[in-house]
């Protein structure tokens, strides 16, 4: 079985309108990130833009900051195991444009 590409997670993501995973499986992914440093009041990569973020994060900010971290998994050789977690979330489990 080929591996999976970042743009192919990219599209899958936005597949359905898709935006980010619902806060609770978002922060669940990040962290199973590898690698996270807190640098001073700051995370890299950044934090999921949940709790006081969600309300105020626009649509865009939140899948910009959700392709921020698959390129952290990317680059950290997680790819297949974020794949495999966002893969199998339900569909509600998903927050969508217009939600």
């Amino acid at each position: 079985m080929k591996q999976t590409t970042i743009e192919e997670l990219l599209e899958y993501c936005k597949q359905n309108e898709r935006v980010c995973p619902q806060p609770t499986h978002w922060n669940t992914m990040w962290n199973k990130l590898k690698n996270k440093k807190q640098i001073g009041n700051r995370w890299e990569p950044p934090l999921p833009l949940i709790l006081a973020a969600w309300g105020v994060a626009s649509v865009i900010s939140k899948q910009l900051r959700l392709d921020e971290h698959l390129n952290w998994a990317s680059k950290e050789g997680q790819l297949e195991e974020i794949k495999n977690f966002l893969i199998s979330l339900k569909e509600e489990d998903w927050f969508h444009i217009g939600e």
